[in-house]
């Protein structure tokens, strides 16, 4: 087995030094910033913009990168579409798991004008009805103490403070998705230094040389097969443990406020703008509120792909009067949501991405307020409908109802609390009683809570193809 690296293909064009420190080195990354990155770089010939990637949590993606000196394969596919490039932006990979201190040195590097996120919501440890860091974490906690930090958090904030000690500015860009990400990622930076002692001189040098823009970021990224990389050395001769399968279609839209220089990622597409939230509500509303409900209802139907889901006629239609009748109203008349909507339907029934509905539906405690709970605060306060956001709520609940049942485990930061709620007499009522989750205002009694505990009734008493007529 010859296996891909840069003496197999010494073509690929590298960066000389290291510019971006990206947190979160999954395959989105791979997909979307840094295959960015290097077309921005193939173009103007700057090679300045290495990415320095940090694994968080397993030193998996470290053991595939690394022997291949951080090439990889991305192929896009599509109907009637597929070609295949090597990226080459990523210059060295670091494991926070083995070496947090060197995490620390990395943001600190002088050299270094911006740090990228993709985390996930959990990745945050924040409280999402209240936006704020959850101080009481333990592993938030472990980090004020001075330890060497392991959350994302804290390896910011102490890479920021060695960045002080040389004056650094830095521009940190959060590409999960959570509304105003930016302006989420400062408030939990502010949080946590002024946790620490002795940090107004650090909570000052921050306000003035480190800047947050939000972004919104879109591709469909599904999880890459043996069959894929089997494929890929078949066609190439050269084995890729890193190779990464997307969909063609991308967007990167970011707000123009950096602390420093950036890429040329605008002659490769990326769009820069004075305010994301537009693009940022339409995706979060539309496209990640409907992967939801799809990976929900998807489970529950047994399908076992988001394509499937879709292809389904009773959950296509449920999705797309969601987005019609309960979406649309809360959004400005200047965006075509309808649209929008049919676009985000066609690609999840790219029959090339096997998204899994189960993969999806991880960690649905952290997605349901930037997915659905902000659409319905904002329908409540203008008195339209919420019918189909209460049955993707609903049909969250049965999902984590059933997987408890099954004694299957739940791959959620609140595992122990859901699995708890759960298992008593009124599982769904309990679910919505979680504040952390749905706040003090759409609780079990709520107007919206007794709707989602109607549709919840329907969802476990009626066949899905009899749901919407049920509910209408």
């Amino acid at each position: 087995m010859t296996r891909l690296s840069a003496s197999t293909a010494p073509g690929v064009a590298r960066p000389t030094s290291t510019g971006i420190v990206h947190l979160g080195l999954g395959a989105f990354h791979r997909a979307h910033q840094a295959a960015f990155t290097h077309e921005a770089s193939l173009l103007t010939g700057d090679s300045s913009w290495g990415i320095v990637g940090v694994t968080q949590r397993s030193n998996a993606v470290a053991e595939q990168l690394l022997p291949q000196d951080g090439l990889f394969t991305l192929v896009e596919k599509g109907v009637g579409v597929e070609r295949s490039s090597v990226i080459g932006s990523i210059v060295d990979v670091v494991s926070a798991v083995e070496d947090p201190a060197a995490v620390v040195t990395a943001i600190g590097d002088p050299g270094v004008r911006i740090v990228t996120l993709t985390v996930t919501e959990k990745g945050y440890r924040f409280d999402p009805a209240t936006g704020r860091l959850r101080l009481d974490d333990p592993e938030i906690a472990a980090d004020l103490t001075g330890r060497a930090p392991r959350t994302v958090i804290g390896q910011l904030v102490a890479g920021l403070a060695v960045r002080a000690t040389t004056n650094s500015p830095l521009t940190v860009l959060c590409c999960d998705n959570l509304p105003r990400n930016g302006s989420l990622l400062a408030q939990l930076v502010t949080d946590f230094v002024a946790a620490m002692d002795n940090s107004r001189i650090l909570a000052g040098w921050i306000s003035e040389n480190v800047a947050f823009p939000s972004t919104m970021v879109d591709r469909i990224v599904p999880a890459t097969t043996d069959a894929d990389r089997d494929r890929i050395e078949s066609e190439t001769g050269l084995r890729d443990d890193a190779a990464v399968v997307c969909e063609p279609f991308r967007q990167w839209v970011v707000e123009d406020r950096f602390a420093a220089d950036r890429p040329a990622w605008d002659l490769v597409g990326v769009q820069f703008v004075d305010d994301v939230e537009p693009w940022e509500t339409m995706k979060l509303r539309v496209l990640n509120a409907t992967h939801s409900l799809l990976a929900y209802l998807g489970s529950m139907a047994g399908r076992t792909t988001i394509a499937d889901a879709v292809a389904d006629p009773a959950l296509e239609s449920l999705a797309r009067r969601m987005i019609v009748e309960n979406v649309s109203p809360t959004m400005s008349p200047d965006m075509d949501v309808a649209a929008y909507g049919d676009e985000v339907l066609q690609r999840f029934a790219n029959p090339a991405l096997p998204h899994t509905t189960r993969q999806v539906a991880m960690d649905g405690s952290q997605k349901l307020g930037p997915r659905l709970l902000g659409t319905v605060r904002d329908a409540q306060a203008s008195g339209t409908a919420t019918t189909w956001l209460a049955v993707a709520v609903a049909a969250w609940a049965r999902y984590v109802v059933e997987e408890t049942q099954a004694g299957r485990v739940l791959d959620d930061p609140l595992a122990d609390v859901l699995s708890g709620a759960a298992s008593g007499p009124e599982p769904v009522r309990a679910l919505l009683d979680i504040q952390g989750v749905f706040g003090t205002d759409l609780g079990p009694d709520s107007d919206f809570g007794k709707h989602v505990r109607a549709a919840a009734v329907v969802l476990s008493t009626h066949s899905l193809v009899d749901v919407e007529r049920e509910l209408s």
